[in-house]
């Protein structure tokens, strides 16, 4: 079976809802990330034998396939095959993990994988405009609010259970809220994202682009009393509030997969090996908590004691099922997203997992730790975990 390493990882900067990255398509983020990933491995765009890529929401102007024109507006051949998932939250890394399989299969030896999100633009639905309303009024859908029908729970709702379940009170969510607006403000003014970020170029009215580098999302002035003012949304009397959650945004992140044979041949210097990949379901109404069972599934099948994973990137979906998982898993709280998380830094849905896929190969270059573990949770209760090997 054949051995597949990431040469390649990149992301564009995360963009606040309804800010910088509004006005451009997701197609084009996402061609951007593919284009500087190839750039990035050395990798031209006819040796690449597919793209997958994943989307959650449905923007204004609908490709069949989003994957597609990204690809080919990248530069890589009509020839080659593309195809877009939709896995919620985790659909980024489950690109990864098909691209992955594909290599240890021999059915391909280079793919790029990755992830976007326009939530900015996510197309509000009237769903029955098709055959007409007769009479009384209609009723627009917002595709933004991610509602469960299992569980009859929207996301905030299961981050409720979850810290009702698992016993996490309001000032440990606050607690975490501000460490993760805390490392991320210090990761960026110490620079360390510039690397993994491809700038994108923001058209104006006037004159040339203007380059947005940078993540907008992470408040540095967040305060411990500002979050605690902050009243619950999804419960009365709960304790989850828009600051100890993730917020939507926009953005969009690709790696570059290759069999390690083919990377020797080509002169590629992988940055990771991938050691393996889980995927798991967990009860929909406690969605937060897929980390745990997936990273479980993971390390019970490639045999890694969980204790010897140096860096783990845990989507913050909510601060209370990453306390959740982190203590569940007995993780140790500074090996955790060690440059902030999605509370600071955001959620582009389908985007993240290859954000935080990137983040974490950048970290652990940087570092020179051995062993990643990139997880994240899915609406409608799933899990799945990635754990990468510094090269």
């Amino acid at each position: 079976m054949k051995e597949a390493v990431i040469v390649s990882a990149a992301r564009t900067p995360i963009g606040r809802f309804g800010g910088t990255l509004k006005d451009v398509t997701d197609w084009d983020i996402s061609s951007l990330v593919i284009k500087e990933a190839m750039k990035r491995a050395g990798v031209a765009p006819d040796q690449v034998d597919e793209v997958v890529f994943s989307q959650q929401y449905r923007t204004g102007v609908l490709p069949a396939n989003m994957a597609r024109p990204a690809a080919i507006n990248a530069g890589i051949p009509v020839e080659v095959p593309q195809y877009t998932i939709a896995k919620a939250c985790g659909g980024a890394l489950k690109a990864v993990s098909l691209a992955a399989q594909a290599i240890k299969a021999g059915d391909a030896d280079i793919l790029v994988a990755g992830g976007t999100e326009h939530m900015s633009n996510a197309a509000y639905l009237l769903t029955k405009a098709r055959w007409g309303y007769r009479l009384g009024h209609g009723q627009l859908m917002d595709q933004l609010v991610l509602y469960d029908p299992i569980s009859k729970n929207t996301m905030g709702e299961t981050a409720e259970n979850v810290a009702d379940r698992y016993k996490i009170s309001r000032k440990d969510q606050d607690a975490y809220a501000l460490e993760s607006q805390r490392r991320a403000a210090e990761s960026l003014k110490k620079g360390i994202f510039d690397e993994q970020v491809v700038p994108v170029p923001i058209p104006q009215k006037k004159g040339n682009p203007v380059f947005f580098s940078k993540d907008e999302q992470p408040r540095s002035d967040t305060t411990i009393e500002g979050l605690a003012a902050l009243k619950p949304v999804f419960k009365e009397g709960g304790s989850v509030t828009p600051g100890n959650s993730s917020s939507m945004n926009d953005g969009s992140g690709a790696v570059v997969i290759a069999s390690r044979e083919k990377a020797r041949s080509l002169g590629l210097k992988p940055l990771v090996s991938i050691v393996g990949y889980a995927s798991v379901g967990v009860e929909p109404s406690l969605m937060g908590i897929g980390p745990i069972f997936s990273t479980r599934k993971l390390v019970s099948q490639t045999g890694i004691d969980i204790n010897k994973i140096d860096v783990v990137e845990l989507n913050e979906a909510f601060a209370s099922q990453s306390l959740a998982c982190i203590r569940e898993l007995k993780l140790d709280p500074s090996t955790v997203n060690p440059n902030g998380g999605a509370i600071a830094l955001g959620h582009p849905i389908s985007a993240t997992g290859a954000i935080i896929l990137t983040k974490l190969i950048y970290e652990l270059k940087r570092s020179g730790k051995e062993l990643g573990l990139a997880t994240m949770c899915m609406g409608g209760g799933q899990g799945i975990s990635i754990l990468v090997r510094n090269e």
